[in-house]
């Protein structure tokens, strides 16, 4: 028997997810916010549900999949957790918020829901967090992408996107700090810190390279582990460049997650 999936936000992401569904799987529901529901429902043509709020689905989904970025994380996860359902969050960042993290975490604690939080555009968090039971003593993060993938964020008050010339780093702060102020692009930063020290202690430098075409993303880890190094040379997708192909792959990964009795 097919599990049903209800996806939060159909944009560039979760049209890429609803594309390579795994057998098993089909998309039951979409939640948009009311300004785009005719739209999204002519682009689904009858293929699911079209929801403007969590109390419209009748029925519990299998899974609930974020794909709507940080505001429909906080407009909708709440409800989602509340109703005992599993959530798979992408936009990280969104946790970088204090108040949200415990309002979410109590849904989930009070409804019985989880919080399952994606690697998103990253390698490596299972080791990150492995390490992390040992102690961690420093966990950097630098990200380098090209201008028009920083393009509409606060990197143009920082840096001219249209003038740079050459690879220019343009921030230089904690994750939390990060996430805040690029919330379509540091959702990286926020699940490296969450995975290991944190917000405040996880660095984070972000960079404008206008001879790349990929979004590298660069870790260094120490502690009692030892240490390591990770880069990550991934493509954007071709509709979004603020998004990265990879967490929209992680995505599809949670969804096969949940129909397989065997998964990493």
């Amino acid at each position: 028997m097919s599990k049903r999936l209800l996806m939060i936000g159909y944009g560039a992401m979760g049209s890429e997810v609803h594309r390579l569904l795994p057998d098993g799987m089909t998309l039951g529901w979409v939640v948009v916010p009311e300004a785009f529901a005719v739209e999204v429902r002519d682009r689904l043509a009858g293929r699911a549900e079209v929801l403007t709020a969590i109390d419209q689905c009748a029925e519990a989904p299998d899974l609930v999949v974020e794909c709507a970025g940080q505001p429909g994380l906080a407009e909708h996860g709440e409800a989602v957790l509340r109703r005992g359902w599993t959530l798979a969050v992408v936009a990280t960042g969104a946790l970088a918020d204090e108040a949200l993290y415990a309002r979410l975490t109590t849904a989930a604690r009070e409804g019985n829901g989880r919080m399952q939080l994606l690697s998103g555009a990253v390698a490596g968090m299972d080791g990150l967090t492995a390490a992390r039971e040992g102690g961690l003593d420093e966990v950097t993060y630098e990200a380098c992408k090209a201008p028009r993938s920083w393009k509409g964020s606060h990197a143009e008050q920082l840096v001219d996107l249209d003038a740079v010339a050459e690879r220019t780093v343009f921030f230089e702060g904690d994750a939390g700090e990060a996430a805040r102020l690029f919330p379509a692009n540091s959702n990286v930063a926020a699940t490296i810190a969450l995975a290991g020290v944190g917000m405040r202690d996880t660095r984070v430098r972000l960079t404008v390279d206008p001879s790349t075409t990929r979004n590298t993303h660069r870790i260094h880890a120490r502690g009692r582990f030892g240490e390591f190094d990770i880069e990550l040379n991934g493509y954007p997708l071709e509709s979004n460049p603020k998004t990265s192909t990879l967490a929209a792959l992680s995505v599809v990964r949670a969804c096969r997650q949940a129909l397989e009795p065997v998964s990493f």
